[in-house]
């Protein structure tokens, strides 16, 4: 029975550690490298959501580029 105690102290105590690392770096990368956005509707028809409202396409939204000022003309750019 302590050995199984122990067992889950220290499952605890990785996961939680794990935890408070991988949040911050999750969040690091959500924030200043790349997101994942759905574009839905018929705005951006008909480079994306070709077929109309019925579907979604996903995209990877690359913001290193934009911080750095490194849009081009036909780049793609959305305001989150």
């Amino acid at each position: 029975m302590a050995q199984q105690t122990g067992f889950g102290r220290r499952y605890m105590r990785a996961f939680v550690s794990g935890f408070f690392v991988a949040v911050p770096v999750t969040v690091t990368v959500l924030d200043r490298l790349a997101y994942v956005a759905r574009v839905e509707g018929a705005s951006m028809q008909p480079f994306l959501n070709p077929e109309g409202e019925m579907s979604s396409d996903i995209v990877l939204l690359n913001r290193w580029s934009v911080r750095n000022y490194q849009v081009q003309r036909g780049d793609i750019v959305s305001v989150l």
